[in-house]
């Protein structure tokens, strides 16, 4: 099968994920800000809202193994896989260790006097960042399984698990609405739980269909391998947890200035670009195995081709949601919660924004990996990533609004695209014009002309569902004709067709074979 046909499948079955878990997380949402109320809400999303931050650490993290393992695929050898798997348990065991003595003494500082926390929810507070601490390290230790299965590209089992996961959320939110115990606790608590229990089937899927999976460290050491992958896991690790502190982090700073309803409206925000921004991540899931196999290959141009073309559709992806969701984005609020926390809107729009500028640069940096050499480029994307939080915090000693925090985050997202196609430039040869051209140019003059025939309803209509559905409509039949004669060029327009054609051949192949089964049946009865 061919690299494009098994992204095309990949994706499929992750965007068929999708379509049930979107609506179910956006709709537990509304009854977990219900059942907590603005301020407990604020408080989770403060403290223990770095329990969401644990997928963005586990992928992180897993994109480092999984170059190792997708790379040994493209070569083809199977006993450097099993001694991959075994030298990434013991590095991630040690990670974890870490991570979990850096959080404790983290968390002392944070309640003593940092965070702005009532004093009767500071007892349930701090529970909540133990469940957080507890979670992550075994997020951390599980992080080898779902290297394997990225590298495996079993989409299907993170469909299954990811369904699993959002009916158990919703599970929850139905019950802390109806609990007579401590509702911020009690979430906490079965938060940190079903993040255990998705772990727990990854890793017994993991150990029951991969003989790569099995724990031999004896057998299967390799120190050499242990100071290579220690090295670019390390340089890894960095860029993820300053990531990651860079995000948790506007929360804290959020918290100092302005309080828990603030966090709220954080929240809230975080939920919309998180569910529309798993379009294009789920894309990339897909993607990057290819990515990495192709240089472990050594196929370059496939690589660089991959990772381009990623770009471009990870960006489309977005703007086909993000464009009625910016322009209708009060409303919306409106119809999906009973009480809209002040600055969602704003902070939500600014996100979205932020999120169409990282598409540009999130498959370049997993070339930049796949090619390995990313000391320098790490060093540069952790400065991008704690700078701007510094900088908010002087702004607001000025007391600017708390929206300036997301404009700062945004301009140094534009900054770590420069980083990122400059090392992309040096580390991977990609052409800057040619990408400058056919990417980013097209694809920033499709969104624009798509913006713009879209937000025309709001001069002549007021706001409603009316209009709501009618900029949805608007926008959508001009996405398909600005995407296919602006956004594509020739060559991607045939590329697409071609494939487009191999799947409906299948598909029509399929079923002519079902249909000869059944007449087949029926003759004989």
């Amino acid at each position: 099968m061919q690299a494009s046909q098994r992204i095309a499948i990949n994706t499929g079955i992750l965007y068929g994920r999708m379509a049930i878990t979107v609506f179910i997380s956006l709709y537990s949402t509304r009854l977990i800000l219900e059942a907590l109320g603005v301020e407990d809400y604020g408080i989770f999303n403060v403290v223990g809202g770095a329990i969401s931050m644990l997928m963005f650490l586990n992928n992180a993290m897993t994109t480092a193994t999984q170059r190792f393992m997708s790379y040994s695929q493209g070569v083809g050898n199977v006993e450097r896989q099993k001694q991959i798997f075994n030298v990434s348990m013991v590095l991630h065991i040690g990670i974890a260790f870490v991570i979990l003595l850096i959080l404790e003494g983290a968390g002392y500082l944070l309640f003593n006097g940092i965070l702005n926390i009532s004093a009767e929810r500071m007892d349930a507070a701090k529970l909540i960042f133990q469940f957080m601490i507890f979670s992550t390290f075994f997020t951390v230790i599980s992080v080898p399984y779902d290297a394997v299965i990225n590298a495996h590209e079993n989409m299907l089992l993170f469909a299954v698990l990811g369904i699993i996961e959002s009916v158990l959320k919703l599970a929850i939110a139905f019950y802390i609405l109806n609990t007579s115990y401590d509702r911020l606790s009690t979430f906490g608590l079965l938060m940190a739980a079903v993040t255990l229990f998705s772990l727990f089937l990854r890793q017994l899927y993991c150990i029951r269909y991969y003989e790569e999976c099995r724990i031999k460290i004896r057998q299967y050491f390799n120190k050499k391998l242990f100071n290579e992958m220690s090295s670019f896991a390390g340089w890894s690790f960095l860029g993820a947890t300053t990531s990651m502190v860079g995000s948790y982090g506007q929360g804290i700073v959020l918290n100092v200035f302005f309080g828990t309803v603030v966090n709220a409206a954080q929240g809230v925000s975080a939920q919309i670009s998180g569910q529309l921004g798993a379009f294009a991540n789920t894309m990339q899931k897909a993607l990057n195995p290819v990515i990495a196999k192709s240089e472990g290959a050594g196929n370059r141009s496939m690589m660089l081709k991959a990772s381009m073309l990623g770009s471009k559709i990870s960006f489309f992806l977005l703007v086909i949601f993000y464009v009625p969701v910016l322009i209708e984005m009060p409303y919306i609020f409106k119809l999906w919660l009973k009480n809209v926390p002040d600055f969602a809107v704003i902070f939500c729009q600014l996100l979205l924004v932020r999120n169409l500028i990282e598409q540009f640069y999130s498959t370049l940096s997993n070339s930049i990996a796949a090619v390995g050499n990313i000391k320098k480029f790490q060093l540069y994307s952790s400065a991008l990533f704690i700078l701007p939080l510094f900088i908010s915090y002087l702004l607001f000693l000025f007391h600017y609004q708390p929206y300036v925090l997301y404009i700062v985050f945004l301009l140094f997202s534009v900054l770590s695209f420069g980083v990122t196609v400059y090392f992309a430039y040096k580390n991977c040869q990609l052409s800057i014009p040619i990408y400058m051209k056919t990417i980013v140019l097209r694809s920033l003059l499709s969104f624009v002309i798509i913006f713009l025939v879209s937000v025309i309803p709001m001069f002549f209509m007021s706001s409603g569902l009316i209009r709501l559905f009618t900029v949805i409509g608007i926008s959508t039949v001009t996405y398909v004709f600005v995407v296919w004669f602006v956004g594509f060029t020739k060559e991607e327009q045939t590329n697409a067709l071609d494939n487009f054609k191999i799947l409906f051949g299948k598909m029509n192949s399929l079923y002519t074979n079902h249909k000869s089964k059944l007449l087949m049946k029926f003759r004989k009865d």
